[in-house]
């Protein structure tokens, strides 16, 4: 009788999947209890439409398969499946057309998801239905289910290959087993009672190993690599819910698995294949596998009535979602296909909820139902979707990154073996893979964990820096820290699962889930998710409601791909990311690290597994009416992305060595450089100086809308789309950064930082951009924005001493191989200055500049025919800390703007009352900027250059120079050989310098090996030593001329000329500058305290007036400048972009002539006892500039210009006076700065001859490595501690200098004639009127004491013309009168 139900529904599952079975034979066996089948071959093309996957199988057979049923224990002991070895091998299918096929057979139904739920099932009952027509008693029918729920499956050895071009990925698990379990997860027999409907399941997989290597064309593998993971075990927990004793599906599906520890490695061949197998998970996520890419079906076609019901093409889709990292699941895809759309992963997984608990609910089909009542009470039963939660939990991951290398064996016939290395490992706890999903409506993914940590291994590049035997501490190779560790945590990251004691599952309760958007966002905040894990933590929740009875039926198609009018439709999308504390420290080791794993993921460039279609623009574009926009406008759906980081700590180290010159080209896109590497002794180098950067929070959101595609075409379509809507059709970004600080620090030698020494105090800023979808689309509408973006910056402010910016400017040249590492690392008086002791009081503290701006805005637009930005600085400030009397700081400013220069030309301010400088001051610099998007477009109007700048005040203070020429004091060699610490000894005496550089030229490489090992091992100092054999490279500063040298001065004086005339010959201009007050004193002038801080005119004023001891003083009063092109009129400099002028320049030279206008141009000198003496008393000038061009048809390829260039200025009446005290004090001033130059230049360009003759032999061809920082040993000039600044690294690069075609002298003659040769003519003409030039000398009468001696000489009418042309030069000069006067002034009288 029980056999009669029990066999067909066994019998059904092995025929099903099994090919050429006897189903009489099958039947015979199983009645006696045992069946064993041997060598069975699986039916592919079932398993393929199963599963439904864009694969095919290429093989699959079973090698043993063992039915054990109990027939007399039915009740109590379970039925056993025991399948011994099983391989299965997949590849992707070749084509598309079956997915074309099985699409357009399942067209007629609505929902992909119905369609594959209601037509699995009923198949599975046709072909098991058994004959008897009779329903089975209720004991027999409850018998039978708890047979099939407690039904043990064990698979022993299954292998399962992916093959795909020369990728084998290989799964070989050792046992996986299936059973039924009670309360506490132990084996036993169980069913679901009236009173616990309830049923458990436990997966066990042990040994599972996962192996992915490289098959050569015939598709053999030659060697193997590590597996990826090895034998590595978890276990999975199923926990089923039901409602009823009949239900036929749980209403909660969880199945959760734990692995303790997860061990992966990755080698530098596997890592460009694992990277493709991740793009392999993508692409089937989003389902663009074989999906409509080349073309699409007639069938489609005809969907595409409605535009807004066209939701076809998912390459859109793609394009947005391929922004987001794989983990991101998502259901967007899923709810918005129709069935002629490509099926997305979930709704793939979704279809398999039946499947999965089959046995569960589907006896009575298999027990004779007919198949049309059931098929019906299916579709009423898939109503109510199942909740089905899944996790994957991991206590501890690693991954391991490993670079291979060969090693032949010994016999010539043995192949060769790969030898590992690992050099990089992340460590990561506590990690967490929940996703919670209800049908379509609601899906949601959470990820995080713990804490994470990456390390740095062995040696890399040849260079031994973390081997075993460097005793160097764990805490030196983590460059990586975030979150917290397990221990201190707990097992928050098991929350709620069923391996939690604490869930409600494991306490005999039902779960509580939160299945709508609103209470979701409540519950799952940002804080709760960072305090439930410490390092990362991720929410993507896909919500879609449907709200009734409103909108019209085109909404719900433009939204869900649907066409039954049940109401709108609004789906949301939103993901967040926190990433919690992290310390991300950048050394050599960190950094050289991560870039070989970014070079070894570019080695191989695989096919990408779709590629987009160009935005094609339907030209049968439909319009809407008015209620389908106003429905359209109601809702848009968009997918909203928020990432968040807390208090991040970046720290970049000088580099201890330099290798990059190998890596970066081939990131670059160049090809490799040599790859051969020597390996070298590695000495770490303490103290070690870093920049410190400190960030408290930065966020940045994007969000872009779900269905571009569609949305623009409809949009664009309209005549005047409202702006909401255009908001919509932009992908926009807001980035913020809170609390961005900076500072120098250095690591000593036991592992600690010393405190931060600030550079930049804590400041924020943001930043928004947009850009428009498709462009394309927009191609008729000129005026719309493609991209947009400003950037706001409420203050900045930057302070440091000049030994800090020494100490800054070694860290970017160590990283930037110029000069050597040695140079200034070393140099301990340099790090005692900028790291003083606490407590500690220097003998001359070094002064401190402080610049801050403030209020910085910039817009940026482009559309299709402009490009502009107008922006506005609001101030900046500059001022010198220095140490005073007393111990106080005192201040003294030396640049500030905006400050009011309008009365500063003559000298009565200083005894008017001045007011303070306002708050309400306008912004410094206010611009905007137009320029075409092509120039030689011939509709498009010039560009347009509007700007203003306000008066600056600037004080050239002593104190400046005394910050320039601070130099750190030199050091001996014999004192750093003593301070081993302090000074890495990477000078290597001189004489065996020589001999490195020949060596190194000219021997083989292994002979260099050996020469390495022997020698220097024994070296009393240690050194670092070459270490690599690098291209004959020549210094980048003699490279530089080479290449420019190829052309001669006048070439590149055409191009300058060409290229500037192209700037401005199409250029409205408008340029105001204020007057720009210079002021010199000849001693330090701080600022008193009683004035606001940084004010530079009331600081000269408040001396002028209460000190005595006035220090004498130039001051230099720039002119305001204006220029304005032709007949432009004024406009406001900020303008709202882009923005249109009154008139447009649309011939080229229209520009010209501009009016060029100077005033208040005046030098005067101020001294103790309020005495003011003037130097140029005021005075201005007018200008005309006309320049006009033709082209020249030459016989070349490029056109010439010919120029005429008209210069007239008017000069106002200029009147010079000039007594002994000023003389004395422009000497003084003089003199002060000719010193510091003189400094300056002898500390830049410290010759190496002096030091070494032989370095000047010129570029030696022995000498083919240029020094890489910190493995080389040093150029001559680096031995000297002093050559630290600008220091020209090699003798070569000085003859490079010399021998330059600069040195040449040209001849003006020759230059214009040049000019004029070849690229077309150059004519001048410029004429400078002058009314009358006054020039008074004063002088104290020898003889008569108290009486002055004054000479007067006037020239009156002065004018001068040069007019150049190609064949003569012609200088004109004409002055009216001259005459000369001589004064004597009477005591207590005038002249």
């Amino acid at each position: 009788m029980l056999e009669s139900y029990v066999t067909p529904i066994l019998m059904s599952y092995v025929n099903r999947y099994i090919k050429n079975l006897k189903p009489s034979d099958l039947q015979l066996s199983l009645w006696g209890g045992d069946v064993v089948l041997s060598k069975l071959e699986l039916k592919l093309d079932v398993l393929e439409q199963e599963l439904k996957l864009p694969f095919t199988f290429l093989s699959g057979h079973i090698h043993e398969l063992r039915i054990h049923v109990p027939w007399t224990k039915l009740g109590s002991e379970p039925v056993v499946i025991t399948i011994n070895t099983m391989e299965c091998i997949l590849k992707l299918k070749d084509g598309i057309q079956d997915d074309h096929e099985s699409c357009g057979s399942n067209s007629t139904n609505r929902s992909t998801t119905e369609n594959t739920k209601s037509s699995v099932r009923p198949r599975r009952i046709q072909q098991a239905a058994p004959a008897d027509p009779d329903l089975p008693p209720g004991y027999v029918q409850s018998l039978i289910r708890r047979v099939v729920n407690n039904v043990n499956i064990v698979i022993n050895n299954l292998i399962l290959k992916y093959v795909e071009d020369d990728i084998v990925l290989s799964v070989n698990i050792t046992s996986a087993e299936c059973y039924t379990v009670g309360e506490l997860w132990d084996r036993a027999f169980m069913d679901i009672s009236a009173t616990d409907l309830v049923l458990r399941k436990v997966i066990n997989f042990s040994d599972c190993t996962v192996c992915l290597d490289k098959r050569n064309a015939s598709g053999k593998i030659e060697f193997y690599q590590d597996p990826l993971l090895y034998k590595c075990s978890f276990r999975t927990r199923l926990h089923f819910t039901y409602d009823n004793l009949n239900s036929k599906m749980p209403s909660v599906i969880k199945i959760h698995t734990l692995v303790e520890s997860l061990k992966l490695s990755i080698t530098d061949q596997q890592l460009p294949m694992f990277i493709r197998i991740m793009q392999l998970g993508i692409a089937l996520y989003y389902g663009e596998i074989g999906n409509f890419k080349d073309g699409e079906t007639e069938e489609l076609a005809c969907h595409n009535k409605d535009v807004l019901g066209n939701v076809t093409g998912a390459e859109d889709e793609i394009r947005l979602d391929m922004q987001y990292p794989s983990q991101y699941k998502g259901q967007e895809l899923y709810s918005q296909q129709e069935d002629e759309q490509p099926q997305g992963w979930v709704s793939w997984a979704w279809s398999f909820v039946p499947a999965i608990v089959s046995y569960d609910d589907g006896e009575e089909d298999y027990l004779g139902n007919d198949p049309t009542s059931t098929t019906h009470q299916q579709k009423a039963q898939t109503l109510k979707d199942p909740i089905v939660s899944i996790g994957f939990y991991c206590t501890k991951a690693t991954v391991t990154f490993k670079l291979t290398e060969m090693q032949a064996e010994s016999s010539y016939y043995s192949p060769q073996k790969v030898k590992s290395k690992e050099v990089l490992c992340w460590e990561q706890e506590g990690t967490t893979v929940e996703a919670l999903m209800m049908g379509e409506p609601f899906f949601d993914c959470q990820i995080g964990f713990v804490g994470c940590r990456a390390m740095c291994l062995k040696g890399i590049m040849g260079v031994k820096d973390f081997e075993e035997n460097m005793n160097r501490s764990e805490t030196e190779a983590c460059f990586f820290i975030c979150g917290e560790n397990l221990s201190i945590k707990g097992l928050t990251y098991l929350t709620n699962s069923l391996f939690d004691y604490r869930s409600p599952e494991n306490n005999g309760t039902r779960a509580e889930f939160i299945l709508d958007a609103a209470s979701h966002k409540e519950t799952y905040t940002e804080i709760a998710g960072m305090q439930r894990f410490g390092a990362f933590y991720m929410d993507y929740l896909y919500t879609m409601e449907n709200t009734n009875g409103k909108g019209s039926a085109n909404q719900q198609d433009f939204s869900s791909g649907r066409s039954e009018d049940l109401g709108t439709v609004q789906e949301k999308s939103t993901k967040s990311l926190v990433i919690g504390p992290l310390d991300f420290r950048l050394d050599s080791s960190a950094v050289h690290r991560i870039l070989k794993m970014i070079v070894c993921s570019l080695e191989h460039e695989y096919e990408p597994y779709s590629r987009l279609k160009p935005d094609i623009k339907d030209e049968s574009e439909t319009v809407l009416n008015p209620e389908e926009v106003a429905s359209l406008e109601e809702y848009i759906p968009t997918r909203h992305t928020s990432v968040t980081l807390l208090k991040c700590t970046f720290t970049i180290f000088m580099a201890e060595f330099n290798l990059l010159d190998h890596l970066l080209p081939v990131i670059m896109g160049e090809k490799n450089s040599s790859n051969f590497m020597n390996t070298t002794n590695f000495q770490s180098l303490r103290p070690l100086p870093s920049i410190q950067i400190l960030v408290d929070k930065i966020n940045l959101e994007h969000s872009v809308p779900m269905y571009a595609e569609q949305l623009v075409h409809v949009v664009s379509g309209l005549t005047q789309p409202s702006d909401n809507l255009l908001h919509y059709c932009y992908a926009h970004c807001y980035l913020k950064i809170f609390g961005f600080q900076a500072g120098l620090t250095f690591l000593d030698c036991k592992g600690s930082y010393c405190l931060p020494v600030p550079i930049i105090p804590s400041f924020s800023t943001a930043l928004y951009g947009k850009l428009l979808k498709l462009p394309t689309c927009w191609a008729k509408r000129s005026q719309i924005a493609i991209t947009e973006g400003i950037f706001e910056l409420p203050n900045l402010t930057i302070q440091a001493t000049r030994a800090q910016t020494l100490l800054l400017q070694a860290i970017y040249q160590s990283w930037s191989h110029i000069g050597n590492v040695s140079s200034l690392a070393v140099n301990e008086a340099l790090m005692n200055e900028v790291f003083q002791s606490i407590g500690v009081k220097s003998k001359n503290p070094l002064p401190t500049l402080e610049g801050s701006i403030q209020n910085v805005e910039l817009k940026y637009c482009s559309t299709s025919l402009v490009k502009c930005a107008s922006g506005t600085m609001g101030s900046i400030k500059i001022c010198a800390k220095a140490p005073g009397d007393n111990g106080k700081e005192k201040l003294i400013p030396l640049l500030q703007g905006p400050s009011d220069t309008k009365d500063l030309h003559s000298s009565k301010w200083l005894n008017e009352s001045r007011k303070p400088e306002s708050l309400l001051a306008p912004d410094l610099i206010a611009f905007t900027v137009q320029v075409p998007q092509y120039m030689d477009y011939c509709h498009s109007s010039g560009a347009v250059l509007l700007c203003s700048i306000q008066g600056l005040a600037v004080n050239i203070d002593p104190i400046l120079y005394t910050w320039l020429i601070y130099q750190p004091q030199r050091r001996t060699s014999k004192h750093m050989q003593q301070q081993p610490v302090i000074a890495v000894p990477l000078v290597v005496p001189i004489i065996r310098r020589k001999e490195d550089e020949v060596s190194v030229g000219s021997a083989p490489l292994a002979k260099q090996q050996s020469y390495q090992a022997s020698e220097y091992a024994s070296s009393p100092i240690k050194t670092k030593t070459v270490t690599e054999s690098r291209p004959l490279s020549v210094p980048m500063k003699a490279m530089l001329n080479i290449s420019e040298g190829c052309r001669s001065p006048e070439e590149r004086m055409k191009e300058f000329i060409g290229v500037v005339w192209n700037a401005v010959k199409s250029l409205t201009l408008q340029l105001e500058v204020q007057s720009c007050c210079v002021f010199i004193p000849n001693d330090s002038l701080p600022s008193p305290s009683t004035i606001v801080s940084g004010d530079i005119p009331g600081t000269v004023r408040s001396w002028y007036h209460g000190q005595t001891s006035m220090p004498g003083m130039l001051v230099l009063c720039l002119p305001q400048i204006k220029i304005v092109s032709a007949g432009h009129k004024y406009m406001e400099p900020l303008q709202e972009i882009p923005f249109v002028i009154p008139r447009p320049i649309l011939e080229e030279g229209d520009a010209f002539p501009w009016t060029i206008s100077l005033h208040h141009f005046s030098i005067y000198t101020l001294f103790g006892k309020q005495v003011t003496l003037c130097l140029v008393e005021p005075m201005g000038c007018t200008s005309t500039l006309a320049v006009t061009s033709q082209k020249l048809l030459t016989a070349g390829p490029d056109t010439r210009h010919s120029f005429v260039v008209c210069l007239h200025v008017d000069l106002e009446s200029l009147e010079i006076k000039c007594s002994n005290p000023q003389v004395q004090l422009l000497y003084e001033l003089t003199d002060i700065m000719n010193k510091v130059w003189c400094k300056i230049q002898r500390r830049g360009n410290l010759s190496p001859s002096s030091a070494h003759p032989e370095s000047l032999a010129g570029p030696v061809p022995s000498s083919p490595v240029r020094s890489s920082i910190g493995t080389a040993p040093p150029d001559t000039s680096t031995c000297s501690p002093s050559a630290d600044i600008g220091t020209t690294t090699e003798g070569d690069s000085v003859q490079a200098l010399d021998d330059s075609p600069f040195s040449d002298s040209v001849t003006l003659e020759q230059t214009t004639s040049n000019i004029g040769g070849s690229s077309g003519r150059i004519s001048l003409w410029m004429q400078w009127v002058l009314p009358k030039i006054t020039i008074k000398l004063f002088a104290p009468d020898p003889e008569n004491k108290g009486t002055e001696l004054c000479m007067v000489s006037e020239l009156e009418d002065l004018s001068a013309s040069i007019d150049v042309q190609d064949v003569y030069t012609k200088v004109k000069c004409k002055i009216e009168s001259f005459n000369i006067d001589h004064y004597r002034s009477r005591q207590l009288q005038n002249f």
